[in-house]
């Protein structure tokens, strides 16, 4: 017991010497922070972090309790193929400049804290699935991006514990056109037979958690859990950093 106090009161020694020598900083605007705390105060309250009440379905957020089970209208119209959806954040000005961060400007010093907002959202989902997922990218983007930055969000989660991930489970059988600006039914059609389960392996009778950046349409999501249940998969749950937030009908 003494040698693990000293070795304690040594690691919060070295912490406090490195936090002097780099002191801490906001991961959305660079400035110092007290303590190991990812954001600055202003930087936190403008982030929208998503948590119930939300659609069972797709996690849409509501603005009242409806009760655990209710669903938003676009699910009630359209029920998605997959289980359940949940996101930590919703994406909008303030979140964007993170995500643009780490999937574009090589930011990976964002994925433990982005992993660990994931994490809290999506805790019921990891308790509950088998493996963990990442959507996959063309093998042209990357060679061109140099990571897949789902596939870091998926080890950025299993880094707290949890199930395994199978980053190459899934892949990306042609290039898809950017997403950016199309709508829903273009969406659709260009990820369509875009995914398949990658030869020799198998996902029968086990629960997937598909993991993404962001969640806008749900096409992409869509296409992937089309694959792993037609493939056997038992369920497919999704969970993303971000999402859009539209009004529901």
């Amino acid at each position: 017991m003494v040698g693990l106090a000293r070795g304690l009161d040594l690691r919060r020694a070295g912490t406090a010497l490195l936090d002097l020598l780099l002191p801490p900083r906001c991961l959305k605007c660079g400035a110092e922070i007290g303590g190991g705390g990812a954001l600055c105060a202003p930087c936190w309250h403008g982030i929208a972090f998503l948590q119930p009440p939300c659609c069972a379905r797709c996690g849409l957020p509501f603005e009242v309790e409806l009760g655990a089970d209710a669903v938003c209208g676009a699910c009630a119209r359209d029920t998605p193929i997959y289980a359940r959806a949940r996101a930590a954040m919703r994406y909008d000005e303030a979140s964007r400049s993170l995500v643009l961060a780490f999937k574009h400007g090589d930011k990976l010093q964002l994925a433990p804290a982005l992993g660990l907002f994931m994490r809290r959202a999506g805790a019921e989902l990891l308790g509950t699935c088998d493996v963990v997922v990442p959507v996959p990218l063309h093998w042209t983007r990357l060679f061109a991006r140099r990571y897949n930055q789902a596939a870091v969000l998926a080890h950025a989660l299993a880094a707290g514990g949890g199930p395994p991930v199978e980053a190459d489970l899934l892949q990306r059988r042609r290039r898809t056109p950017s997403q950016g600006r199309s709508g829903r039914a273009e969406r659709r059609r260009n990820v369509r037979g875009a995914f398949a389960l990658k030869s020799g392996r198998s996902v029968a009778g086990r629960r997937v958690l598909l993991v993404d950046d962001v969640l806008t349409t749900g096409a992409t999501v869509t296409a992937c859990a089309r694959v792993l249940l037609d493939s056997g998969a038992s369920a497919v749950d999704v969970l993303t950093l971000t999402r859009t937030v539209r009004a529901d009908p």
